[in-house]
């Protein structure tokens, strides 16, 4: 699949069928994650790989639109360490290396979605928690992983009215 037919296709899946994700995939989408663009090529990111069953059921309980991750096989929380990084621009570089994950998962036959966890404090404040999160190291987003259990059609996401040229 090229890049363009990945990102024009790709649509946030949040039913999954009970097949493991491998480890060489996972390796792969974070591989991917680490190719994305951050300013000054500071790469500010840490990645948390979640498989544990207690962990993954657990985040619904401070995350109001998590419940997919009870039966997704795998999640991978994107972290961006505050004392990296260039000032101004760290949640740039997470949401990059966050979107990088979920085209790179499409490309690979597996569906994902994002979950924000930034700015909400409660979110926040209940990873660091659960995964025993430093405060220089904040949680950005959570992207559950598995192999597809829907299909979402392509969709024509394009507006003409939203495009100028030159001027506004």
């Amino acid at each position: 699949m090229d890049a363009i037919e990945a990102i024009l296709s790709r649509r946030s899946i949040r039913r999954y069928t009970s097949q493991k994700v491998s480890d060489q995939l996972i390796k792969e989408l974070l591989e991917a994650a680490m190719s994305a663009p951050s300013a000054s090529n500071e790469q500010p990111w840490h990645f948390v790989i979640i498989d544990d069953r207690k962990i993954l059921e657990g985040i619904p309980r401070f995350h109001p639109y998590s419940s997919m991750l009870r039966e997704a096989p795998v999640a991978i929380l994107v972290c961006i360490d505050l004392d990296a990084g260039t000032e101004g621009f760290l949640i740039q570089d997470g949401s990059a290396a966050t979107e990088n994950i979920l085209i790179a998962a499409y490309a690979k036959g597996l569906g994902a979605v994002w979950l924000g966890i930034y700015p909400l404090k409660e979110r926040i404040t209940g990873m660091r928690k659960l995964l025993a999160i430093p405060d220089r190291i904040l949680p950005l987003s959570l992207i559950s992983i598995g192999y597809p259990g829907e299909r979402i059609p392509r969709g024509n996401r394009y507006q003409a009215s939203r495009v100028h040229k030159n001027r506004w």
